[in-house]
């Protein structure tokens, strides 16, 4: 069977590093009964090790010769389609489980891959994802830093969010210009009962300009839609953690 020459157009960046592969596994921990979903399997890295210790498996792929390579084994389901069009609620409600959802997913689309799979939170128990390194460190930063930012409140108020494990470039092949991560989401187990939209619309407004106070940014939106409460503008988006924004949506959500 000819090699597979890694697409840039798919951002294929192939993991080769075995030690770091088995860490990866550990890290997952597959058990007997789950339900596990792997994005971009790519040449197989996680798959195979992953079927080692766990089947069945369900495999995302967009690229119609590896899609062809996995449907060989006959032991893999095999999904070939864009992950964004992918609803994972459907297939949660197929398999009757909840999805465990692993991968190492295409750098170029991968911030809009966790927005789509926010949407479909409930369906999920957890996800083991690589990524770029400095993705992780936003979606996993606290406030009052430079990583702190919309991307860290719109997953961290409906996930726990670690980053696990660092990954250099030369674990890869071809090698990124970039350092990785493995970051690891659980879904909150209560999370708040707010307008996800809502929240969204906010915190875009207040990062908008996120070197000014908020009264420039946040403030005239607030404004603009009458609202009258104690919220302190007097600070900079990267200042106000993930709770208040929170709240500040559960408030504007009550009737007046």
């Amino acid at each position: 069977m000819k090699s597979h020459i890694p697409r840039k157009r798919f951002g294929q960046h192939f993991l080769t590093d075995k030690a770091l592969i088995d860490g990866i596994i550990d890290l997952i921990d597959p058990r007997a009964g789950e339900t596990l979903v792997e994005i971009g399997p790519g040449l197989g890295a996680l798959t195979l090790p992953l079927l080692a210790r766990h089947r069945p498996l369900t495999v995302i792929e967009l690229d119609r010769d590896l899609a062809a390579r996995l449907r060989q084994r006959g032991d893999v389901e095999v999904v070939e389609s864009d992950v964004l069009k992918v609803d994972f609620r459907v297939l949660a409600a197929a398999k009757g489980a909840k999805l465990r959802v692993v991968g190492n997913l295409p750098y170029n689309i991968s911030t809009p891959i966790l927005f789509h799979l926010l949407d479909a939170v409930d369906a999920v128990v957890d996800q083991h994802f690589m990524l770029q390194k400095e993705v992780v460190d936003r979606m996993a930063a606290a406030p009052g830093g430079k990583d702190y930012g919309r991307l860290s409140v719109m997953l961290q108020w409906r996930y726990g969010i670690e980053s696990v494990l660092d990954v250099p470039p030369e674990a890869f092949d071809p090698p990124p210009r970039v350092d990785s991560a493995i970051v690891r989401m659980r879904p909150l187990a209560q999370p708040p009962a707010l307008d996800p939209a809502l929240l969204g619309a906010l915190v875009t407004s207040a990062f908008s300009q996120r070197r000014k106070l908020l009264r420039h940014s946040l403030g005239r939106w607030l404004a603009e839609r009458g609202y009258a409460g104690a919220f302190d503008l007097q600070r900079r988006a990267e200042e106000v953690p993930v709770g208040e924004f929170v709240a500040l949506a559960l408030e504007m959500k009550k009737p007046a």
